[in-house]
């Protein structure tokens, strides 16, 4: 029994960490319909910030927000590449992503003594300090502290995003990904949402990159491997999975298709799937969910008989 709740435990605590980068992803994919590559090097860019600060004495609250603006940098660097320069949205997100896999191994051989991989065991992190140090350590035996938290973020990230979009600036945003044209009838500039998104979503998966590194105490640039898959397969598993439920909101969604997707492999693990396949376990749950969906999808348009 109590190896199932510790199963359940860390699929929770991995499912609100993660859900904070199918958050980032819903911005890009679902309401901008743009397929940013760059989340794979965002994403361990805020964790190796992170780490890199807290080692250098950096209250870990505020390391949130420098891996936030530093992961939304690179989105405002995707943005311009394919406003500015007019080059398609794939490749600004791989070459984004491409010039972040130098850079991330510059900032941990300049400031982490040349090593690859940026240690900060028993070092304050948002789990033992502020809120995190008012949370009881465990209950019944259980240490639930990582659990309450990473609910807490991943709660916070959703409802911030969610005000976000019921302003004029999400308005033009969720517009510009349903029909540019309109937003160019309003007299607006569908580029400068097309920026703004794509430096949340990138800022998104930054966070979820310093929450991540901050529960596991390291970071390194291998964190970003997969991200996309993942962050990606979260979003159609939510928005699919969860779409006939009545009153509940797409981020909403997109947090319960996160905790589900790691439910299943976390699953698989505990069956004895070796660790070397899970990646491979990750991408063949993409393309089932992508299946799945594009099937409703094009049920939904055929016309009735």
């Amino acid at each position: 029994m109590s190896v199932f709740i510790n199963i359940c435990k860390v699929t929770l605590e991995e499912g609100f960490m993660y859900a904070i980068l199918a958050l980032g992803l819903y911005i890009t994919y679902s309401i901008l319909d743009f397929p940013d590559l760059s989340v794979d090097g965002t994403m361990p860019l805020g964790a190796i910030v992170t780490a890199l600060l807290i080692l250098r004495g950096v209250n870990p609250w505020i390391c949130l927000l420098c891996s936030f603006f530093a992961g939304a940098f690179g989105g405002v660097i995707t943005g311009a590449l394919h406003v500015k320069l007019h080059i398609r949205p794939l490749l600004c997100g791989i070459l984004v992503y491409t010039g972040l896999l130098s850079i991330n191994l510059v900032l941990l051989y300049l400031f982490n003594q040349g090593t690859s991989i940026a240690s900060f065991f028993r070092m304050p992190t948002i789990f033992n300090t502020g809120i995190g140090k008012l949370i009881p350590e465990s209950i019944g035996g259980f240490y639930i502290r990582t659990l309450i938290v990473s609910f807490f973020m991943a709660m916070l990230c959703k409802i911030l995003l969610d005000l976000y979009l019921k302003t004029k600036s999400g308005l033009l945003l969720q517009a510009t990904g349903n029909n540019e044209q309109y937003v160019i009838m309003l007299a607006k500039d569908p580029g400068v949402s097309k920026i703004i998104g794509l430096a949340l979503g990138n800022g998104f998966a930054a966070l979820a990159g310093s929450v991540i590194a901050q529960s596991k105490g390291s970071a390194d640039q291998q964190m970003g491997v997969g991200m996309v898959v993942l962050g990606l397969a979260s979003v159609i598993v939510g928005l699919s999975v969860f779409k006939k439920i009545p009153k509940i909101k797409a981020t909403t969604m997109v947090v319960l298709g996160s905790i589900v997707y790691k439910a299943v492999l976390s699953t698989a693990l505990a069956l004895g799937l070796p660790t070397e396949y899970l990646k491979l376990l990750m991408a063949v749950l993409f393309v089932v969910a992508l299946v799945v969906s594009m099937k409703k999808e094009k049920h939904k348009r055929r016309p009735a008989a």
